[in-house]
């Protein structure tokens, strides 16, 4: 591996770190710069690759020693096998994809057990700027403008669970964040109101 040392890194990926164990085989879908895995590598010692669609983060994963794919999720996850891998997750990348409900049954497909991590567009400043300014709403962790967003399937925390249902998938554990914060009471207490991203860790019931 090349000598990058980790740096600063975002409170939901060191979440998704503690939540996978040492040595697992991990996909991670929409993998950005490579950071998460480069961590994984160092710390659990896991292996697998990443799978990213635009060049420069290809060249940022080259640049931090991680596999990383070329490859267009909404093209789907064919090429692997079932339950070939112990984790797959995709991390701030289901809002991106054309056919979100179809990548997300397919990592489970793929992966033993799915860690999705997502911004709720049901977070009350995302509410409060539309119902009042009337204008499409900008936070920390939504900072486009409505012209140049890649996010094109908005959905909250109770769509994601709702989904969930619907399609026979558990939800293990769900931790909710605001701020860079897991520990703000009204997160978990309400957390469609007041969590602005979420992290779920999904399975399928194949049963």
């Amino acid at each position: 591996m090349s000598p990058y040392r980790l740096q600063h890194i975002r409170l939901d990926l060191q979440l998704i770190t503690d939540l996978i164990d040492p040595n697992s085989s991990v996909l991670d879908l929409g993998c950005g710069d490579g950071a998460l895995l480069r961590k994984l590598f160092t710390e659990k010692g896991v292996h697998g690759h990443g799978v990213e669609f635009h060049h420069p983060s290809i060249y940022a994963c080259i640049e931090k020693g991680v596999p990383v794919i070329y490859g267009d999720l909404d093209e789907g996850l064919n090429d692997y096998p079932d339950k070939s891998f112990n984790y797959v997750v995709m991390s701030r990348t289901i809002q991106v994809v054309k056919k979100p409900h179809v990548i997300l049954n397919e990592m489970l497909r793929v992966g033993k057990i799915g860690i999705v991590s997502f911004i709720n567009f049901g977070y009350w400043p995302l509410r409060s700027q539309l119902f009042f300014r009337g204008r499409m709403p900008q936070t920390k962790t939504l900072p486009f403008q409505w012209y140049n967003t890649p996010n094109i399937h908005l959905s909250t925390i109770k769509d994601i669970r709702e989904f969930c249902r619907a399609e026979g998938i558990i939800v293990h554990k769900e931790i909710n964040l605001v701020k860079e914060s897991a520990k703000h009471p009204l997160a978990n207490l309400m957390p469609n109101l007041f969590a602005d991203l979420a992290i779920f860790v999904l399975q399928k019931n194949d049963g």
